[in-house]
C-alpha cells in the first residue's frame, strides 16, 4: 500500500497538469513564439542535465534512463526550434519588394 507522500505527489502532478493546460489554452496566439522560446530554453537545460547524468556512468539502469532522457530532450529541443521557425515564418511579409 502506498504511503501518503506518494498519493500527495500524484495529486500535485495532476493539479499541475490541469493548471498548466488551462494556462496554456488562455495564451493569445501572439505570445506563442516567446512561450516556445522559453520552453526551448527549459528543454535545453533538461538536455544538459541529462547529458551530465549520462556521463557519470552510475549503473546500467541509470545509463538507460539517461539515454532515454537525452533522446527525449533532444527531440523536444529540435522540434521546438522547428515549430518556432514555422511560427515566425507566418509573421514574415509576403511582399518583400516594398521594402528597400
Amino acid at each position: 500500500m502506498p504511503n501518503g507522500l506518494e498519493i500527495i505527489d500524484v495529486y500535485i502532478f495532476v493539479l499541475a497538469g490541469f493548471l498548466g493546460f488551462h494556462l496554456i489554452t488562455r495564451i493569445p496566439p501572439l505570445l506563442h513564439t516567446p512561450l516556445m522560446a522559453a520552453t526551448n530554453a527549459i528543454s535545453g537545460i533538461a538536455l544538459i542535465g541529462a547529458i551530465a547524468v549520462a556521463g557519470q556512468n552510475y549503473n546500467l539502469f541509470t545509463n538507460i534512463l539517461a539515454f532515454i532522457a537525452v533522446t527525449c530532450a533532444t527531440i523536444n529541443v529540435v522540434g521546438g526550434f522547428i515549430i518556432t521557425n514555422r511560427i515566425l515564418s507566418m509573421f514574415k511579409n509576403e511582399n518583400k519588394s516594398d521594402n528597400p
